[in-house]
């Protein structure tokens, strides 16, 4: 069975390349394109966070992995792709909760998105509380570390 995905929207930052760390002050404009009419972010500033679905558009083909140590560590485990967020992911999709900070028009700005400018959006949907998480998250160490500056 074959999926077609149709882009929404696109991401506009200063982040040019896919680097591991040092998100968390990047601003990111997310515009509807010319096909999506405005009134789809109609209220959309009634939430305080949101899950936008994206397209890892510039992944090279033949770097598309099932398993492998998270960002190449030899002191990490041996994890399968669907343990690991990295781009490099058989579908190319990936996935972020972000916090909106302005609604104008056909585009919002969000803080704490890890797309570089140009990616395509998939989707865009608030993040309700009650789809949140019910019990504590528990992760392995390795992911702690991995992500201690992911967001500075």
């Amino acid at each position: 069975m074959d999926i077609t995905l149709k882009p929404i929207a696109t991401i506009s930052n200063k982040r040019d390349k896919p680097t591991d760390d040092f998100w968390g002050d990047t601003i990111s404009e997310i515009t509807l394109l010319s096909h999506i009419p405005e009134e789809a972010l109609n209220g959309i500033e009634g939430f305080s966070h949101l899950e936008i679905i994206y397209y890892f558009d510039k992944v090279d083909q033949n770097k598309i992995v099932f398993s492998g140590r998270p960002r190449g560590n030899p002191e990490w485990p041996e994890m399968g792709i669907f343990c690991q967020r990295k781009k490099d992911r058989p579908n190319q999709l990936g996935l972020c909760t972000v916090e909106l900070i302005e609604h104008t028009g056909r585009s919002i700005k969000v803080k704490y998105l890890d797309a570089i400018d140009g990616t395509p959006v998939l989707d865009i949907k608030p993040v309700f509380k009650e789809f949140g998480v019910k019990k504590a998250i528990q992760q392995p160490n390795w992911a702690t570390e991995l992500m201690k500056d992911y967001w500075l």
